[in-house]
């Protein structure tokens, strides 16, 4: 039953192919360079940040960057760059969260409609009903039901993704159900459950890696808008949704207290963009075989 999963190389050649594939993709590497520098500056906020998130000193309120306070002040005097700082763990955590939540409510559900026949109908029905409406507009009409706090954010942006991811689970679902191996598997009597953990999650990590990346990308910029909304988070816990909406009435005359947040998301965002695209490009070869 497994041999048919067998290619002519060991599993570490493979491995090692596939690393130095990855480690000549550019704009992988550049994502991955770039997101790393964000994840070390989060992590090491309490020895980079030079004020504590919450300190207001309002002699300095609305100060533009100096010297003492390298990307200004905000309205209540407190630093722009440690609020960045510690509001970055604060996105980058729900995120990671969302990610992971999303992630297993996709798998679960993906497989069930992609492996059960019986159960795709009714469950895609309710997929395609959550999916009729727009992502954030879904996820603010949530988050507003259950109120601003880091368990509803991440519950509401979970509803949100759940379903893309397990569209994409049950398409590459369908597919590896269909091949012989599976039905030769289940003649000589191995178990649903077997055939799903033996054969149908090693054939779907892929798509999967690829996905979650994208909706933590999506998840960061989704929690920016919920808080940019007031939906989000509740200030003064620093984000970077907070901060930035902490500067929308002083964008003419202090644009540095929603720039350089909105800059730090967008980096983000972007950087973790790069890297499903070059994971995308290196592990389906449907790609490789397009255009590399």
């Amino acid at each position: 039953m497994s041999t048919a999963l067998t290619t002519s190389l060991p599993a570490g050649p493979r491995r090692a192919g596939l690393g130095r594939r990855l480690l000549r993709h550019r704009l992988l590497v550049i994502g991955a360079a770039v997101l790393t520098v964000v994840l070390a500056a989060t992590l090491l906020a309490d020895y980079l940040a030079p004020f504590a998130p919450l300190k207001n000193d309002f002699r300095y309120r609305l100060g533009a960057p100096n010297g003492v306070h390298p990307l200004g002040t905000d309205s209540f005097g407190r630093d722009v760059l440690s609020r960045i700082l510690y509001g970055g763990r604060t996105s980058l955590t729900i995120g990671a969260l969302t990610v992971l939540a999303s992630t297993v409510v996709g798998l679960i559900i993906g497989i069930a409609a992609g492996y059960f026949s019986r159960l795709d109908n009714p469950l895609m029905r309710v997929l395609d009903a959550l999916m009729a409406f727009p992502g954030v507009l879904l996820a603010i009409a949530l988050a507003s039901v259950l109120g601003p706090s880091l368990h509803n954010v991440v519950l509401a942006m979970t509803v949100t993704y759940s379903p893309r991811t397990a569209r994409i689970v049950r398409a590459a679902v369908m597919q590896v159900r269909r091949r012989e191996y599976i039905d030769a598997a289940l003649v000589v009597g191995a178990g649903h459950f077997w055939i799903i953990r033996r054969h149908i999650l090693p054939n779907i990590v892929s798509p999967m890696v690829v996905q979650m990346t994208f909706i933590f990308a999506m998840a960061i910029l989704a929690e920016a808008v919920l808080s940019f909304v007031g939906v989000g988070l509740p200030p003064p816990t620093p984000s970077w949704g907070n901060i930035i909406a902490d500067g929308r009435d002083y964008i003419p005359t202090a644009p540095w207290v929603s720039l350089f947040p909105g800059i730090a998301v967008a980096l983000t965002v972007l950087s973790v963009n790069l890297m499903g695209d070059g994971l995308r490009d290196e592990l389906d070869p449907r790609m490789r075989m397009d255009g590399r």
